[in-house]
């Protein structure tokens, strides 16, 4: 087991990562990084920006160079993109170097997070919630795959999840 004290949030778009991930820091004393906003402040241009004129891989290959930077931090909580775990690098180092926490939501819950939501890329279009399903079609067995703890966040408050995850990973002993 590793001894960084890391936290690695993985979930589709809208599952909460980057709103938890700030909950979470406050209750372990930790450090927050948001993958996405990181990007931004590295390339100083939006990620909708970056797959209008570079396209989804590039984006992929910022988003993968990102965590193997952080990875080697110590007590960091990194929201991650939902699409992060595409890469199999990245699932290892997340795994090597952390705890992964995946935050699982419906459908219906993601639907309605990312509805009026203008900043998500692949979410852009005629219909939102197709492409929705295609990802998580996609990306849910990945997701799965790279967890130590899968959590439902179902409709709870970012404060009660966070002391959720809190207990568990004492209780798992990773922490």
């Amino acid at each position: 087991m590793n001894t960084r004290h890391n936290i690695f949030l993985i979930g589709m778009p809208g599952a909460g990562k980057s709103t938890l991930g700030k909950a979470l820091t406050k209750r372990l004393g930790l450090t927050f990084i948001d993958a996405d906003q990181e990007i931004v402040t590295r390339t100083g241009v939006s990620i909708a920006t970056i797959f209008e004129i570079e396209g989804e891989a590039s984006f992929r290959a910022r988003e993968a160079q990102l965590i193997a930077d952080l990875v080697t931090h110590e007590r960091l909580v990194l929201a991650t993109g939902g699409g992060a775990i595409l890469s199999e690098d990245s699932r290892r180092l997340m795994r090597d170097n952390g705890v992964v926490v995946y935050l699982r939501a419906s459908l219906e819950d993601l639907a309605v997070r990312t509805a009026r939501d203008t900043k998500r890329p692949l979410l852009q279009g005629t219909n939102p919630a197709d492409a929705l399903r295609k990802l998580f079609q996609i990306r849910e067995p990945l997701y799965n795959e790279t967890a130590h703890i899968i959590i439902d966040t179902r409709r709870q408050h970012a404060t009660k999840l966070a002391e959720q995850i809190a207990d568990q990973l004492q209780r798992d002993g990773y922490w």
